[in-house]
């Protein structure tokens, strides 16, 4: 009975640093916790900055919260999130079902819905300011990153 209870215990603890520190790197989380913003975002070139946004971390919920680090960047005060061979990806499939999200920069956190970007145009300028943001030279976009447009949500 005494190794149950310790078992349980520790999955508790467990479960509750994982949930506070990931998604870590490659391994994803679950609930980003922390302050929601108190006011809707209508300019996000804050994004841009990497000594203070490198990555966003990005939750998506379907049947449990799941969330991943990733890409960000703003364009014209528009803000992007970004990956590669996004097909089959978990966060993308539920994103493309379940469009309401939650975006974690700089320890804040923005109730977002998630649009996935088709248009050629919009694509390429979100493909332009990633690479300004990681401080590569321009290089055509490949056919398969995709790329979706967040946009501010009421908490709820």
């Amino acid at each position: 009975m005494k190794w149950l209870i310790l078992g349980i215990g520790l999955v508790i603890v467990g479960g509750g640093i994982y949930t506070s520190v990931c998604p870590c790197e490659r391994v994803p989380g679950a609930w980003l916790l922390g302050e929601v913003a108190a006011e809707p975002v209508s300019d996000w070139s804050f994004i841009n900055n990497r000594d203070e946004v490198p990555l966003c971390q990005l939750q998506v919920t379907t049947w449990r919260p799941h969330s991943i680090n990733l890409n960000c960047m703003a364009d014209d005060g528009r803000l992007y999130i970004s990956c590669a061979n996004c097909a089959g990806k978990r966060w993308s499939a539920d994103a493309l079902t379940h469009p309401a999200g939650r975006l974690r920069a700089a320890g804040t956190v923005y109730p977002v819905w998630l649009e996935r970007v088709t248009d050629p145009g919009m694509l390429d300028r979100a493909w332009s300011a990633r690479l300004q943001k990681i401080g590569r030279e321009p290089s055509p976009r490949p056919d398969h990153w995709w790329s979706f447009e967040l946009r501010h949500r009421q908490p709820g």
